[in-house]
């Protein structure tokens, strides 16, 4: 190892010389050429496999100091110091990072508590009679896990040692089942609560809740995508996910549906109900049929609730429903607010130089000498409130208004689809609603709290954290796995991996205020407006750029390195960064599944039978990489997937 980072030093102090050789005479370099060549060696040390991080500190420190030695050689030292210790502060300041520990505690709880090999049985036996059930199944898992954790390498490892062999057994492609599983398990870098979007929000200021709320159905449109390509696959090419044989397809039943003459076939509301009135079996208690038909009618119950609940929004005055929502929103204004411009690009004030003081009491300017001022309009009498003006005040209070004609549509429809399933939900499909219920629910249920007290605005993205993270403990406790080890490395996991992005959020604050400070911005910002770009050229070229990166490097090193370049250029093409943000976030999935780096490839191979090979990964990869490439064309056609819904919620 030893031998590797000095060869590494060598090549990188090799390359240092040589363009340091090759520079014309300091007098036709100016320092912004510097800051390109800062930004050039950053790249080259990240690919010789130098920690990012202290790369961009070490870079950002040693050209900040030759920036303020360029202007003042005696204070250089201490100006360098002041400013690693102003944009640490400023890191350490920002609120909207705290949530970031508190999801990737969440996820490694999740993930620890071992639930996904339930949650992937469940959803493979109900969806057997889909066409390619299995890949299927896969997708839907990986999105879920990938939902709840965040992690891709965890979910594409434990998906390969799970789902994988499962696959190949039943006579799937190699093809087709590494694309699912690795393509599914980086579906957790899109869809929220992700990691990646609060990164690019501390980075690029923009609201972390706005994003949530606007990844959202993109996330659900590419894991639907993909579900479609394998639909397709399936039945275009049945060789490659075959359907699976009638004696997996059966569910075994209770001991207490002996007593229930035809249960597999009958409809289990009606058997049960026939049960406890009639006679039955001595050994069946009626405390059995009761728990099982209380579990048989919660669709019921469940969409009674929500339509209820739904009845109260639309009824509610209009004051009363956004009153929560504003406040949310306005809550993670002020911590964007209150937190700095940590990962922001402005330049230090020059020194010196000073700012103009407010005007206290908003004054107006002297007048003019020799102008004649206009008399003063006479103060308008001061009336006291009498009854007949406190009358107005009274009516308008706000009134609950009648329902609209689409909440009795929606409930019209709700009810026959309601009364369908019902029709056909039998003692098998029985067994199979108390397995999801045992495994995809509480899962659920506890992503949509922390999605819906976020998006709704019920809570900031912090303490949806901690509600997540306590969630996790409740699942792990739950399902009996929890004990002293868990929490131990959960915790352990989730300290490394934040301690990780903190320090990345540092260096990236200092390599951004010394290219700041030598000028690279500028230079940047003149190459691109001298071009004379459209907006759609210009999204195609930073796109395209972000794409040919994430060959290279992965998604947390083109955050922090190169979105503070592209977002100060957003708002000269009208550039909405909320809408830029989703894009990127979609693009960067690819930074998982390009070769060379590819880390999902090397995640799922290292845990893949020997006979799987490296290059077989790559060819199931490159459709999904595809298909990746038409959910970005489908979101820049048509904006409203990602911001119809922030514009819903934060008019």
């Amino acid at each position: 190892m030893r031998k590797e980072i000095w060869f590494g030093l060598s090549i990188l102090l090799a390359i240092v010389v040589t363009l340091f050789a090759l520079m014309p005479a300091p007098a036709d370099m100016t320092n912004g050429h510097l800051g390109l060549l800062m930004l050039a060696l950053v790249v080259v040390a990240i690919m010789l496999g130098f920690p990012t991080a202290f790369t961009l500190m070490g870079m950002g420190m040693m050209f900040a100091w030759f920036a303020f030695h360029s202007t003042d050689p005696d204070q250089a030292v201490g100006l360098t110091l002041d400013l690693m210790v102003q944009r640490a502060y400023s890191v350490m300041a920002n609120d909207v990072l705290i949530s970031i520990p508190l999801f990737i505690f969440m996820g490694y709880l999740v993930e620890r508590a071992n639930l996904i090999e339930r949650l992937f049985k469940s959803l493979h036996i109900a969806m057997a009679r889909v066409p390619g059930s299995l890949a299927v199944a896969t997708i839907v898992t990986c999105a879920i896990f990938a939902t709840a954790t965040g992690i891709v390498g965890a979910v594409v490892t434990l998906m390969g040692l799970l789902a994988l062999p499962a696959m190949l057994k039943a006579g799937y492609s190699t093809q087709l089942s590494a694309g699912c599983i690795t393509a599914g398990g980086c579906l957790g870098i899109l869809i929220p609560p992700s990691v990646l979007l609060i990164v690019y929000g501390a980075t690029a200021g923009v609201s972390v809740v706005k994003l949530y709320a606007g990844a959202l159905f993109p996330g659900i449109m590419l894991a639907g995508l993909y579900i479609g390509y394998v639909l397709l696959v399936a039945k275009i090419k049945p060789s490659a996910a075959p359907p699976l044989p009638a004696s997996e397809r059966i569910v075994a039943l209770p001991a207490f549906t002996d007593a229930i003459p035809n249960a597999y076939h009958k409809g289990a509301v009606s058997g049960l109900v026939k049960a406890i009135k009639g006679p039955r079996a001595a050994n069946v208690p009626s405390r059995t049929l009761l728990a099982n038909l209380f579990v048989a009618s919660l669709p019921a119950l469940a969409f009674v609730a929500v339509m209820g609940i739904s009845y109260k929004m639309v009824t509610a005055p209009e004051a009363a429903r956004t009153e929560l929502v504003e406040m949310g929103a306005q809550e993670d204004v002020d911590t964007f607010a209150g937190s700095g411009d940590a990962g922001g690009l402005a330049e230090p004030p020059a020194e010196g130089g000073l700012a103009e003081p407010p005007t206290e009491g908003g004054l107006a300017e002297p007048a003019v000498e020799g102008a004649v001022a206009e008399p003063a309009a006479p103060a308008a009498p001061v009336v006291a409130p009498t009854q007949a003006s406190a009358a107005p005040a009274a009516a308008a209070d706000p009134v609950a208004k009648p329902a609209s004609r689409n909440f009795w549509i929606a409930l019209a429809v709700g009810a026959v689809v309601l009364v369908l399933f019902y029709v056909f939900f039998s003692f098998a499909r029985l067994e199979i609603f108390k397995m999801l219920l045992g495994s995809l629910f509480p899962l659920a249920f506890m992503i949509l709290a922390v999605l819906g007290s976020i998006v709704l605005g019920l809570a900031t993205p912090t303490e949806a954290a901690a509600m997540g993270a306590f969630g996790g403990l409740l699942l792990a406790i739950a399902y009996r796995r929890f004990n002293f080890n868990l929490l131990r490395e959960s915790a352990h996991l989730a300290t490394k991996t934040t301690a990780m992005v903190c320090w990345l959020f540092v260096g990236s604050s200092i390599f951004s205020a010394a290219f700041a400070l030598l000028g690279g911005q500028e230079i940047i910002n003149a190459w691109v407006l001298g071009m004379n770009l459209t907006p759609v050229q210009f999204m195609l070229l930073a796109q395209v750029i972000i794409f040919l990166l994430g060959w290279p490097l992965e998604w947390t090193e083109i955050i922090v390195i190169f979105m503070p370049i592209f977002v100060p250029l957003l708002a000269h093409f009208n550039i909405d960064p909320l809408f830029f943000g989703l894009l990127v976030a979609m693009n960067l999935q690819t930074a998982f599944l390009s070769p060379p780096v590819a880390m999902s490839a090397f995640y799922l191979k290292g845990v893949s039978p020997p006979h799987v090979t490296l290059n077989q990964i790559f060819m199931g990869m490159l459709p999904f990489m595809g298909i990746q490439v038409l959910g970005i064309i489908l979101l820049y056609t048509f904006p409203a997937i990602g911001l119809w819904l922030p514009g819903v919620l934060y008019k």
